[in-house]
């Protein structure tokens, strides 16, 4: 079988504006014959994706998403539109931590469009996010299923570089992450946060922490709250780890002071689901060990 990769750029808005960068990315991924692969990439501006690696065999095709400026500004506008057909199969990553860096006023935009068709099956498994003292961002996540399709994926950030003692003293962040199946809402969650407000201090809100994250899945399967529970209760490195059920929405949420601790944890939570749920067994991306 001849693998045809669509590439080309998406119309002729020009990649810079007076406000900053605008970069859009679109990928459809299709199966053949047992085989899933990109069928369609169209991309303008700093936001694109190379060739697909199969690292567990031809019905897994994973992609990395790059931004090669390394780095996002207020006025900044990303989109990225993801489309897996019926049947295929795609995990979709990033190399490195995204940054969000300090704005003189301008709001930097990411916005995520996910669907998923009959059958197909989607892992998104970016690695976090580093937003810095005096950015300000919005991010919206709007996942779209069918009634039989599989979605699990996860968004960490770090606000501040707790590491080197640089904390989140200004700015303003603003989080959405949706998950519809069938025209019905399943999960909605908002969040909005500001530089030293109290909710980064206080019991109620992030208790001093810096690096929070959420992990959903959405699945039907019995039992796997208690395995989770179970798996990580002798995690002495997880921090707060809480996992919960939202219908069929599993929720996994880490609060702490290290991405690195943070995305640990959800992939152990992975990899003991991943094969309830899809008979495969966890196959973590490459990337993530260079």
């Amino acid at each position: 079988m001849t693998q045809l990769i669509a590439s080309d750029f998406m119309g002729a808005v020009p990649a810079a504006h007076a406000g900053g960068w605008r970069a859009q990315l679109e990928l459809a991924f299709a199966t053949c014959e047992g085989r899933s692969f990109l069928a369609r990439r169209r991309h303008f501006g700093p936001l694109y994706v190379q060739r697909p690696f199969y690292p567990e065999g031809a019905a897994v095709c994973h992609v990395y998403i790059l931004h090669p400026p390394g780095g996002v500004v207020g006025g900044d506008e990303l989109a990225i539109n993801i489309h897996v057909e019926a049947r295929a199969h795609a995990l979709v990553t990033t190399p490195a931590s995204g940054k969000f860096y300090c704005s003189a006023g301008a709001t930097a935009s990411l916005t995520q469009q996910i669907h998923v068709a009959s059958g197909g099956v989607l892992e998104w498994l970016p690695q976090d996010n580093i937003f810095f003292s005096g950015s300000r961002v919005d991010i919206k996540t709007n996942v779209y299923l069918a009634a039989d399709s599989v979605f699990a994926g996860w968004e960490i950030g770090s606000l501040g570089r707790p590491a080197a003692a640089e904390y989140y003293a200004a700015g303003q962040l603003s989080q959405r992450f949706e998950i519809w199946r069938d025209g019905v809402p399943l999960c909605v969650e908002r969040s909005a946060c500001s530089g030293n407000s109290r909710f980064l201090h206080t019991a109620w809100g992030l208790r001093g922490h810096a690096v929070m994250g959420t992990m959903l899945c959405v699945t039907s399967e019995g039992g796997l709250i208690s395995r989770i529970r179970e798996l990580m209760q002798d995690d002495i490195y997880a921090d707060i780890f809480t996992v919960t059920r939202l219908d069929d929405v599993l929720v996994c949420r880490y609060l702490g002071n290290d991405a690195a601790q943070a995305r640990r944890c959800f992939a152990r939570v992975w990899a003991a689901v991943r094969p309830l749920l899809l008979g495969r067994a966890a196959c973590m991306p490459r990337i993530w060990s260079t």
